[in-house]
């Protein structure tokens, strides 16, 4: 089964453009997925000569590449160049307003996880030489997505010939209806996230049970505290390569005022995030 068919990656005339571009082909030619360029801005010599310098440069494309160049708010056409063009994923690195010079990626990548079709893959730390993904960390919480979200996170894995996942159970500290106040109160509270945490293992271990995870070294590390805060610590003091997570569910005004989930992790990006939709 074919991951992603159709890549898109956004362009920006940044410092990162060159290990962006290698990245975003490296990653076509793995999923054998077509790549489409788009940038959000003026149309000129200077730029199509800067990037065909850097094609000349990048490692052969199994496809030929499809560069988009059009005018617009960056969400806008990103978002509208996705949905014309069928796109499965959706990578970013910098990203610039026309006429400025402050590269930007957080306030673009909040709206885009919310909005967009597809998949979205954030980069934090491309290279123009590949770097080896040694390690993944997925999400495993409960959620209707997981279950895609973790075997998605398996086929890529294989893909990348990453050998080592962690699958991390996040569980909210309200689950504890307990108050520790003593000795007493500590043993059940320590009794109750065991039991907790066994349940919760299971569950993963029902969606494992539909996967060969044989060739991986497999870790599930349940972990009590804030949804997506949680998970982010985790991943950044592992120093894990990759973190997948499950794409946000759709968010009203509440939830734009106060943070949560995906919105701890895209504050302050431990690794690169892929998004799985």
């Amino acid at each position: 089964m074919q991951i992603f068919k159709k890549i898109l990656i956004g362009i920006a005339f940044s410092p990162n453009l060159k290990a962006n571009l290698f990245e975003a082909i490296r990653i076509s030619n793995m999923f054998s997925a077509k790549l489409v360029a788009v940038h959000v801005g003026n149309k000129t010599d200077e730029k199509k000569q800067k990037l065909q310098l850097l094609l000349n440069e990048a490692p052969n494309l199994n496809t030929p590449l499809n560069t988009i160049w059009q005018k617009g708010k960056p969400v806008n056409v990103i978002l509208e160049t996705c949905k014309n063009e069928g796109i499965d994923l959706l990578i970013l690195g910098a990203l610039q307003k026309e006429n400025l010079y402050k590269y930007y990626v957080g306030s673009i990548a909040r709206e885009l996880t919310r909005k967009s079709p597809c998949s979205v893959l954030l980069l934090i730390k491309p290279s123009a030489i590949r770097v080896p993904c040694k390690h993944i960390v997925v999400n495993g919480l409960k959620d209707e997505k997981t279950k895609d979200t973790i075997k998605t996170a398996f086929k890529i894995g294989n893909q990348l010939d990453c050998k080592r996942i962690t699958i991390v159970e996040e569980i909210s500290q309200a689950e504890l209806d307990i108050k520790v106040s003593d000795d007493i109160s500590l043993r059940k509270a320590t009794i109750e996230k065991a039991k907790i945490k066994k349940r919760e293992d299971l569950r993963v271990e029902n969606i494992l049970s539909e996967i060969d995870c044989k060739e991986t070294t497999l870790k599930i590390q349940s972990i009590f505290g804030r949804r997506g805060y949680s998970i982010g610590h985790y991943a950044k003091i592992k120093r894990a390569d990759l973190l997948i997570m499950n794409a946000p569910k759709k968010m009203g005004f509440i939830d734009r005022i106060f943070p949560h989930d995906i919105e701890y992790i895209l504050s302050e990006l431990p690794t690169d995030l892929l998004i799985v939709k």
